[in-house]
């Protein structure tokens, strides 16, 4: 290789390694939290959390599906919605 062709070489190898090691340094996008989790059984595989819902109603669908059961996000930053609560029937006397 001629000298230009060596350097230009050598300044293109450092600047994709820097390139490189500069990503790896920047912090990670924040994770997304959504107000509702399905948890999974443990069992063999030890269960798991998949905290992606907006609604209890999504959560419930993939829950029931998965076997799983919805909880609230305990580290959602906002308000979420409060689950359907059961009516109470009034016996009439």
């Amino acid at each position: 290789m001629t000298g230009f062709k060596l350097a230009f070489s050598t300044a293109l190898s450092t600047a994709l390694a820097l390139a490189a090691m500069s990503s790896l340094s920047q912090p990670a996008a924040a994770a997304i939290e959504y107000p509702w989790c399905v948890q999974y059984g443990g069992g063999h595989s030890g269960g798991g959390r998949n905290c992606g819902f907006v609604s209890y109603e999504q959560c419930m669908m993939t829950a029931r599906g998965a076997g799983g059961m919805c909880q609230q996000n305990l580290f959602y930053p906002g308000t979420g919605e409060q689950p359907p609560r059961a009516r109470k029937r009034h016996s009439s006397n």
